[in-house]
């Protein structure tokens, strides 16, 4: 069985995650430099063929089981992930699927959608019972709500939604999270992906 992949050890020199919502957007982010793909399109049928596009070129690639259609959301679903789509990890809101998902030594990555101080506290009371890799945290800008996190927890914070300019990355960035997620591709390109790097350091 595959060991575990540990996000941790990326997130520190790629900030920079590229969420890709339909095949053109796949097209345009197998051209950059970034690493790390959230799939949130497809379906059962044409998964594999998408995760195993994106491996070829040497990306990694975390599927969003919410997103995706045709999958159960049960342990035969994630076996059926683990065995014969092989992803790098997935994402889900669901707390019950990040603990399955450990048991086939995927990757996990918990979504929360932090709009006030009671989703906050309702998210840390989440992850301490499911301690996922790593947390995504919608949307990504309200900084505070970020900060707040922090404080809390040591697993790492991935920002994402809404972004539409490069200063609400960095603001994220100094607010405690170790990288951003945006589907804009005008954000994917190498001077912002530098940028992102210079913040981390």
């Amino acid at each position: 069985m595959k060991k575990p992949f540990i996000i941790t050890e990326h997130l520190q020199s790629d900030p920079l995650i590229a969420s890709i919502k339909n095949p053109k957007a796949m097209d345009e982010f197998i051209k950059t430099n970034i690493k790390i793909a959230f799939l949130l399109d497809g379906n059962i049928s044409i998964l594999g063929r998408y995760v195993e596009h994106l491996r070829n070129y040497n990306k990694l690639v975390y599927v969003h089981l919410d997103k995706i259609q045709g999958i159960s959301h049960d342990v035969e679903g994630l076996k059926f992930v683990a065995r014969f789509i092989n992803p790098t990890g997935i994402i889900t809101t669901k707390s019950n699927m990040i603990v399955k998902a450990k048991k086939f030594n995927l990757s996990t990555i918990q979504r929360l959608f932090l709009v006030d101080s009671d989703a906050v506290k309702y998210g840390m009371d989440s992850i301490e019972k499911t301690n996922p890799d790593a947390v995504e945290v919608m949307p990504g800008i309200i900084p505070s709500m970020v900060s707040k996190l922090k404080q809390q927890t040591d697993i790492p914070i991935v920002t994402g939604g809404l972004i539409s300019e490069p200063s609400e990355m960095r603001i994220a960035l100094e607010h405690g999270a170790s990288a951003v997620s945006t589907s804009n591709p005008k954000l994917w390109k190498k001077q912002y992906i530098e940028m992102m790097g210079s913040e981390k350091r």
